[in-house]
């Protein structure tokens, strides 16, 4: 029996991507729906010790262990009868592909974690469905024949091959493939070949830091999830207009600044539905401030970088309720503002109940998370004292010398497993924190964390 040390973990959302994907839940009744189900599956497994939360990252990754992961295969290969059909060499040191005497049996491989550096030959794997490569940190080459004799392959992961900076032109082969992650590679462009993936449903290109064009990304008119996060991808207007052909599109995650297609894209309805992480940096708006549609309900993860805005606005413009008497992000849960150095406020969160985690660094304006006397006129007939955030589980405040005021009563983060936690790096900070009263002072004075 391993370490826990040695085994390979994988992320939660990582795994629930294959079991819908893969097409052990059925994905075509919407992804969020089958994302809960996938979800519910990992969590018998993980009450039932099939899998092993991570204790440093329980919240994200998962592991199996070496007898229960051998058990697994030993049932899914018809109690040893088909064991050929399976090549699981995670982490075994390996510098090429394997030897194996027939290409044809093989139906799921996984060699991620070695140190392979090419995918070369023809290999005919003619019933392979699963091909796992992620994190071969010397894999630099995949040459043009490879994918030639892989039509049935469904899910293929390449992230975290940092030296990989292109694909074949043959990709176009993969006629079957609906799940590619591309994440925190070094691709540049994405071949023509590309286009051709008429089948793919999930494409991940997050951290994609060189890759600035994805031209050509409508032809995939079946993709449900695309994930640009952190990539080089511009939102010109071209781009906008390739997005919004993508009617089967449900997720979607970017990052923008002031590009030229900004403007299109934020009125777009159907595109902003779809945003669950979104990165705004740089962004120049003085004047005018931001605004944000009330229907952006998957929205999870927020964050504002270097950005010159005075004010961030909700636009009721497709609002069914044309007012803000109830939340409208009801799924955002992380918020981050670093370097907004004349913004203010953030009031606009009070609308958010399910935020967990709130950053707030070298704002030097920032007088409040929320600001009561701004609330008391967006929220005409909601008492102040109605704003708890339940779930509330961390809030970072540094470099914000005017942040006086945190969005906190004595029942916050009640709905939490653990107290929640306030870091601050400045004493004189700490010290000058306006609490809303005696009770919420005693009970999160206590839980305040110099970093």
């Amino acid at each position: 029996m391993g370490e826990e040390g040695s085994h390979e973990r994988i992320y939660k959302d990582e795994l629930v991507n294959y079991l819908i994907f893969e097409g052990v839940i059925d994905g075509d009744q919407g992804i969020e729906k089958a994302e809960n189900q996938a979800y519910e599956i990992i969590g018998t497994l993980i009450r039932a010790s099939l899998l092993i939360e991570d204790e440093r990252r329980a919240l994200y990754q998962v592991y199996m262990h070496d007898v229960v992961r051998e058990m697994a295969l030993w049932i899914a290969s018809d109690f040893g009868k088909q064991k050929d059909n399976f090549i699981v060499r995670g982490r075994a040191g390996l510098c090429e592909t394997p030897k194996v005497k027939n290409w044809n049996v093989v139906r799921r491989m996984s060699l991620m974690s070695n140190k392979i550096a090419d995918l070369s030959g023809i290999p005919e794997c003619l019933h392979l469905t699963k091909l796992l490569m992620q994190k071969n940190e010397a894999l630099s080459k995949i040459s043009n024949g490879f994918f030639r004799f892989m039509s049935k392959l469904v899910v293929l992961d390449l992230s975290y091959n940092r030296n990989l900076s292109e694909l074949p032109a043959q990709i176009s082969d993969l006629v079957s493939l609906q799940y590619l992650n591309m994440s925190k590679t070094n691709i540049e462009c994405l071949p023509l070949g590309f286009r051709e993936l008429k089948k793919l449903r999930y494409l991940n290109l997050e951290f994609t830091w060189n890759l600035s064009s994805i031209v050509g990304i409508s032809s995939l008119l079946d993709l449900k999830v695309l994930r640009l996060r952190g990539s080089g991808v511009s939102l010109d207007v071209s781009t906008v207009e390739e997005l919004q052909v993508l009617e089967q599109l449900e997720i979607l995650t970017l990052g923008i600044g002031y590009d030229s297609g900004l403007v299109q894209f934020l009125s777009s309805h159907r595109l902003i539905s779809c945003i669950r992480d979104l990165e705004i940096s740089g962004l120049q708006l003085e004047s005018s401030g931001i605004s944000f549609s009330t229907t952006m309900n998957n929205l999870q993860y927020l964050e504002f970088l270097g950005c010159t805005i005075s004010e961030i606005k909700i636009d009721l413009t497709y609002s069914p309720l044309r007012n803000l008497m109830s939340p409208c992000f009801l799924s955002l849960s992380h918020v981050y503002v670093q370097g907004c150095k004349i913004l203010r406020e953030l009031t606009w969160l009070m609308f958010a109940p399910s935020l967990t985690y709130i950053d707030v660094e070298f704002s030097e304006q920032l007088e409040y998370i929320i600001s009561k006397e701004k609330a008391s006129v967006e929220l005409k007939n909601i008492y102040w004292s109605s704003l708890p955030f339940p779930c509330l589980k961390t809030i970072i405040a540094t470099g914000c010398p005017n942040l006086k005021r945190l969005p906190l009563n004595s029942k916050s983060g009640l709905e939490g497993e653990k107290e929640l936690i306030i870091r601050y790096r400045e004493k004189e900070w700490i010290e000058g924190v306006e609490w809303e009263d005696e009770a919420t002072k005693t009970r999160f004075l206590p839980s305040c964390v110099k970093v």
